[in-house]
């Protein structure tokens, strides 16, 4: 089994425990978009999370053009910039595009899991063919590989 990556929306960070968000396991597995950086700023450990970024570069912008395009008119799922809410939604997705796109190339590349508690953010990287769990079942998945390293 290959080991697996995730990119987290702010709805599963806000979920893990300062140890579990400054824990090896955090630092090795786990990535956080540009965007949910953003949305993560009031945490007492935000600086921390810059070690974990996944930087928005062209290729994240071409897949976030690529998720946009399957966005249908009046939707806001996914995605309600009148409401400022969902920003860093599609971005999740564009990332693990993008992370999906980099692993192929390597014979035994990591499989990159979006985790999020947002029904939308699951049903458009099904739509896009990326793995994602929520939070329970990135958590149960997880559970003792916090403390193991």
């Amino acid at each position: 089994m290959n080991e697996e990556m995730y990119l987290l929306d702010n709805n599963a960070l806000s979920h893990l425990t300062r140890a579990q968000r400054s824990s090896a396991y955090f630092r090795e597995r786990c990535r956080l978009p540009s965007e949910v950086l953003r949305e993560a700023t009031g945490y007492p450990d935000a600086e921390a999370f810059e070690a974990v970024e996944y930087t928005t570069t062209s290729s994240v912008l071409e897949f976030l053009r690529v998720v946009m395009e399957t966005e249908r008119e009046g939707d806001t799922a996914l995605l309600n910039l009148y409401a400022n809410k969902g920003a860093a939604d599609p971005m999740i997705i564009a990332c693990a595009l993008d992370a999906t796109r980099e692993a192929a190339a390597l014979l035994f590349g990591p499989t990159w899991i979006v985790v999020s508690n947002d029904n939308a953010v699951r049903a458009r990287a099904r739509e896009l063919k990326v793995e994602s769990f929520t939070r329970e079942v990135f958590l149960s998945r997880t559970r003792g590989e916090w403390d193991a390293t």
